[in-house]
């Protein structure tokens, strides 16, 4: 029967905050427990869920998980970090199935059927190896017990032994190859425990003169002088698995919850992962790549304060691992990327340069549907690891109808260098704000795309107002009208599609809350189109 490694699937590896990426399309260039239970006098609702789901994994819970799932707040999370344990064990994401996890709970089945022994099947010895390590490759039995021939290495000599198995196997990651695990039922119930020795199935071990091994007949050594009883004397004509110190560090061994280890996609590296948390902010903007083809831009906002930089001569620099993969909603995994990031600071830099915020962005072409982003970056220098679930939709482009990009707010918007092709949309530098948070005297700017814009017959050019609108508590504070002269916009309707783009003085404006929205005519259709959204302006000694 085929066993499963223990993966993260392709979790995790390289992330670049200044990477660039091909251009894509006509637009783009890259660029503690579970909760307790309430205390009530009412009739208890049954177990808790969750604390069910640790006892159930816990053979091969890995204590970083366990004590990552003890921090979590609420049953969503709780639901993530589930999915997450056993996506990270898939040993094939691109299938619907997870092949590891309906092995696993065969083995559960197996070993309550065939284990059982007035407790549950999982929850004895035999259950447990079953269920972590799989079947053996061989099964010595002995249901039985009774007169027993001991081999060699065990002393020679005849005696009478209680039921017992011996499971070999020819290798076992984390352990060891060539390992045999003996199991003893001394009471006779059918619950055989493991061993740490093999004189444990020797029935006639307490009974004086009895089964003597065949130095004992020649009268060279006595009972009192095994290892059983004495430890610090070592058979040293056995075998080294037999002997009582490599019991104990096997039995230590097949105790231990099976390392959890991260693939990288070439599979040639493996890394233990460190579940500490690394903050992660992303957002998802979206824009049109053709008739049946959306662009997703995801920049992932990072504080460079969480990081860890080393010092390489007078230059700090922080590197970065960074593993995305993109899932429909059946779970069928449809991309995936991954970058290497680095961050450098000079000497006079760092003190300020720890107070910013640093920024990767990828795109990818995806057809329209909903889907799900599971990004992992990893910070390589402290190990500490930060995991996202993030779900967008990509819309259909209707060329029936006049739509829209997503409207960003951005903290460089600029024309486009051919020296410097990050952030770019078409022939502009747009630098998403993940937080949309801005602080007085900071000028943001703005980026809309329209496509499918009718055409005047006349002109062959779009006729459109536009304008940007300021509100506070639902009250307009600010407007300023487009008119295509500012340098940024392109109102002349390539193709039907029409950029707005523009830097907004918001200088007087005070700290607080606010809502842009940019308010579209199109005057041949006589629609009316109003993207919104919101941001923060806050005061420099908050910042």
């Amino acid at each position: 029967m085929k066993r499963f490694p223990l993966l993260t699937g392709a979790l995790v590896t390289a992330l670049v905050l200044t990477s660039s990426v091909p251009t894509v399309g006509a637009y783009f260039p890259p660029q503690s427990e579970p909760p307790a239970k309430k205390k009530t006098a009412k009739k208890s609702e049954g177990p808790d869920p969750y604390r069910t789901w640790i006892e159930e994994v816990g053979y091969i819970l890995t204590k970083p998980e366990r004590d990552a799932f003890a921090k979590l707040q609420s049953d969503e999370e709780r639901e993530q970090f589930i999915e997450i344990f056993w996506r990270n064990r898939d040993p094939d994401p691109d299938t619907v199935e997870n092949e590891y996890r309906e092995e696993f709970y065969r083995r559960i089945a197996y070993a309550n059927e065939k284990f059982a022994s007035g407790i549950p099947g999982w929850k004895t010895d035999r259950g447990r190896i079953y269920i972590t390590f799989g079947p053996p490759d061989s099964i010595e039995a002995h249901p039985a017990g009774g007169p027993y021939e001991r081999p060699s290495y065990e002393g020679g000599g005849s005696t009478s032994t209680f039921p017992f198995e011996i499971w070999f196997y020819r290798y076992l990651e984390g352990v060891d190859s060539g390992i045999e695990i003996e199991f003893v039922d001394p009471t006779g119930s059918g619950e055989y425990r493991l061993s740490r020795s093999p004189e444990e199935k020797d029935a006639l071990l307490f009974t004086p003169n009895g089964g003597l091994t065949l130095s004992e007949q020649l009268g060279l050594s006595s009972k009192k002088d095994r290892p059983f009883f004495n430890p610090a004397n070592r058979n040293l004509s056995g075998r080294r698995q037999d002997q009582p110190f490599e019991r104990i560090i096997a039995g230590s061994l097949l105790s231990t919850p099976p390392a959890l280890v991260r693939r990288k996609l070439n599979g040639a590296v493996e890394e233990t992962i460190d579940f500490t948390s690394l903050p992660l902010a992303v957002r998802t903007d979206l824009f049109r790549a053709g008739e049946n083809t959306g662009v997703a831009a995801f920049t992932l906002n990072l504080a460079n304060a969480d990081l860890s930089f080393k010092n390489l001569g007078g230059l700090h620099q922080a590197q970065l691992n960074v593993y995305g993969q993109i899932r429909a909603l059946s779970g069928r995994r449809v991309g995936s990327f991954e970058d290497t990031a680095s961050i450098s600071l000079a000497n006079q830099d760092l003190s300020a340069g720890l107070k910013h915020m640093s920024l990767y962005q990828k795109t990818v072409l995806l057809e329209p549907g909903r889907y799900k982003l599971d990004l992992v970056v990893r910070d390589t220098t402290s190990g500490h690891t930060g995991v996202l679930h993030h779900g967008f939709e990509v819309p259909r482009y209707d060329q029936d109808h006049v739509m829209t990009s997503s409207l960003v707010l951005a903290d460089v918007l600029e024309p486009g260098r051919p020296a410097d092709n990050r952030f770019l949309v078409g022939s502009t530098k747009v630098r998403p704000s993940v937080t949309q948070r801005f602080t007085t005297g900071q000028n943001p700017g703005v980026f809309l795309q329209l496509y499918n814009v009718p055409l005047d017959q006349t002109t062959l050019k779009p006729a459109l107002n536009a304008a940007y609108v300021i509100s506070r508590n639902g009250q307009e504070v600010l407007r300023f009208p487009e008119d295509g002269t500012n340098g940024l916009s392109n109102l002349t309707g390539v193709a039907q599609h029409v950029t707005l783009a523009r830097i907004l003085p918001l200088a007087g404006l005070e700290p607080g809350e606010y809502e842009l929205t940019v308010l579209v005519t199109d005057k041949i259709s006589r629609t009316e189109i109003a993207p919104k959204t919101h941001f923060t302006i806050i005061s420099q000694t908050d910042r």
